[in-house]
Protein backbone atom coordinates (compact mmCIF):
# COMPACT_ATOMS: atom_id res chain seq x y z
CA UNK A 1 0.00 0.00 0.00
CA UNK A 2 1.55 3.40 -0.99
CA UNK A 3 2.05 6.30 1.90
CA UNK A 4 -0.13 9.10 2.32
CA UNK A 5 1.34 11.86 -0.18
CA UNK A 6 2.12 15.77 1.11
CA UNK A 7 -0.97 16.24 -1.24
CA UNK A 8 -3.00 14.08 0.56
CA UNK A 9 -1.73 16.16 3.69
CA UNK A 10 -2.10 19.43 2.33
CA UNK A 11 -6.10 18.51 1.14
CA UNK A 12 -6.92 17.30 4.66
CA UNK A 13 -5.47 19.88 6.31
CA UNK A 14 -7.78 22.13 4.12
CA UNK A 15 -11.07 20.32 4.83
CA UNK A 16 -9.63 21.25 8.64
CA UNK A 17 -8.88 24.39 7.90
CA UNK A 18 -6.03 24.07 9.38
CA UNK A 19 -2.46 26.13 7.81
CA UNK A 20 0.40 23.83 7.71
CA UNK A 21 4.10 24.98 6.61
CA UNK A 22 5.69 22.51 3.67
CA UNK A 23 7.90 21.38 6.96
CA UNK A 24 4.31 20.41 9.10
CA UNK A 25 3.41 18.72 5.61
CA UNK A 26 6.30 16.62 5.47
CA UNK A 27 6.58 15.52 8.89
CA UNK A 28 2.91 15.03 9.16
CA UNK A 29 3.24 12.94 5.86
CA UNK A 30 5.21 10.55 7.91
CA UNK A 31 3.21 10.91 11.14
CA UNK A 32 0.04 9.59 9.17
CA UNK A 33 1.73 7.04 7.21
CA UNK A 34 2.95 5.62 10.15
CA UNK A 35 -0.39 5.51 11.72
CA UNK A 36 -2.04 3.66 8.70
CA UNK A 37 0.54 1.24 9.05
CA UNK A 38 -0.25 0.55 13.01
CA UNK A 39 -4.07 0.25 11.95
CA UNK A 40 -3.22 -2.38 8.96
CA UNK A 41 -0.53 -4.27 11.08
CA UNK A 42 -3.70 -4.64 13.39
CA UNK A 43 -6.40 -5.45 10.62
CA UNK A 44 -4.15 -7.92 9.85
CA UNK A 45 -3.95 -9.56 13.41
CA UNK A 46 -7.59 -9.53 13.34
CA UNK A 47 -8.96 -12.68 12.43
CA UNK A 48 -12.83 -13.87 11.35
CA UNK A 49 -12.81 -15.72 14.59
CA UNK A 50 -12.35 -12.88 16.20
CA UNK A 51 -15.01 -10.80 17.07
CA UNK A 52 -15.44 -7.15 17.03
CA UNK A 53 -15.33 -5.42 20.66
CA UNK A 54 -15.47 -1.97 21.57
CA UNK A 55 -13.86 -2.90 25.38
CA UNK A 56 -11.37 -6.01 26.36
CA UNK A 57 -13.84 -7.19 28.98
CA UNK A 58 -17.75 -7.07 29.47
CA UNK A 59 -19.40 -4.49 30.55
CA UNK A 60 -22.97 -4.50 32.35
CA UNK A 61 -25.28 -1.92 33.50
CA UNK A 62 -25.75 -1.71 37.11
CA UNK A 63 -29.32 -0.97 37.15
CA UNK A 64 -31.92 -1.02 40.33
CA UNK A 65 -35.69 -1.20 39.28
CA UNK A 66 -37.44 2.18 39.68
CA UNK A 67 -39.53 2.19 43.03
CA UNK A 68 -41.72 4.34 44.62
CA UNK A 69 -39.90 5.34 47.62
CA UNK A 70 -40.93 8.18 50.16
CA UNK A 71 -39.54 11.46 49.57
CA UNK A 72 -40.09 15.44 50.08
CA UNK A 73 -43.68 17.28 49.75
CA UNK A 74 -43.32 19.81 47.43
CA UNK A 75 -44.12 22.25 50.28
CA UNK A 76 -40.87 20.56 52.40
CA UNK A 77 -38.35 20.82 49.12
CA UNK A 78 -39.52 24.34 48.75
CA UNK A 79 -39.29 25.29 52.51
CA UNK A 80 -36.13 26.52 52.14
CA UNK A 81 -36.18 28.63 48.41
CA UNK A 82 -35.83 32.49 48.80
CA UNK A 83 -38.94 32.42 46.29
CA UNK A 84 -41.46 29.76 44.58
CA UNK A 85 -44.72 30.33 42.59
CA UNK A 86 -46.89 27.27 41.82
CA UNK A 87 -44.68 24.73 43.54
CA UNK A 88 -41.55 25.53 41.66
CA UNK A 89 -38.60 27.51 42.54
CA UNK A 90 -38.50 31.12 41.25
CA UNK A 91 -35.32 32.07 39.50
CA UNK A 92 -35.14 35.57 37.79
CA UNK A 93 -35.53 35.94 34.39
CA UNK A 94 -32.34 35.23 32.17
CA UNK A 95 -33.57 34.88 28.45
CA UNK A 96 -35.98 38.29 28.18
CA UNK A 97 -38.93 35.56 27.04
CA UNK A 98 -42.63 35.85 28.50
CA UNK A 99 -43.29 33.55 31.47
Amino acid sequence: MPGITREEVAHLARLARLELTDEELDHFAGQLDDIIGAVARVSDVADQDVPPTSHPLPLTNVMRPDEVRPSLTPQQALSGAPAAAQQRFKVPQILGEEA
